[in-house]
């Protein structure tokens, strides 16, 4: 999984190098030569619809999604399992909802044969086709991960539910600030 992420961050990194660097092309040659790239923000609209799949398949796989871990982590260890249970079973059902929504818009998009209102005027079936494994690549870890939950709770195996499955060193890092207050007063 952590080479999946890690793929998932370098093309999403690599992606939004280019835009950057297209993006300040464009403004240099508008600013000084009076010259501008037309559909830059189509590219750029393009590249957020792409990266941000990427950037969730990243989350979901860290589980660095936002939680309020001081309250999290006051609660019984089964209520933490419970939680974390839900939380993968729902962000499955999300990510496979986004899954099936973009299946669909590609789908009308080629029976329709719909291009962008732009300069360009791209065949929305290349980058919508490109979305849709962006939002496949998002949904493939999230279900796997979520199965992974599901089984552990049916095995009723509560502390690899919450080792595998909760903040990582989240309860290292309060005893560590708890420290610190301790030694303060």
């Amino acid at each position: 999984m952590k080479t999946y992420m890690r793929l998932c961050a370098v093309v999403f990194g690599l992606m939004m190098t280019a835009l950057c660097v297209v993006i300040s092309i464009e403004t240099i040659l508008r600013k000084v030569f009076n010259y501008s790239l037309e559909g830059v923000d189509e590219l750029s609209g393009y590249a957020i619809a792409i990266g941000a799949p990427l950037c969730f398949a990243i989350a979901a796989i860290e589980q660095s999604h936002i939680r309020i871990n001081l309250l999290y982590m006051r609660l019984p260890r089964g209520i933490q399992a419970a939680l974390n249970v839900v939380a993968a079973g729902l962000l499955a059902v999300l990510s496979l909802y986004l899954l099936f929504f973009t299946f669909r818009t590609v789908g009308e998009t080629r029976l329709f044969g719909s291009v962008a209102q732009t300069p360009w005027m791209t065949p929305l079936i290349w980058p919508q086709t490109v979305w849709l494994i962006g939002m496949l690549v998002f949904a493939v870890p999230v279900v796997w991960l979520a199965v992974r939950v599901v089984l552990l709770a049916i095995q009723r195996d509560t502390n690899a539910i919450i080792s595998n499955f909760g903040p990582d060193a989240v309860e290292d890092e309060l005893a560590a600030e708890l420290s610190d207050l301790e030694a303060r007063t």
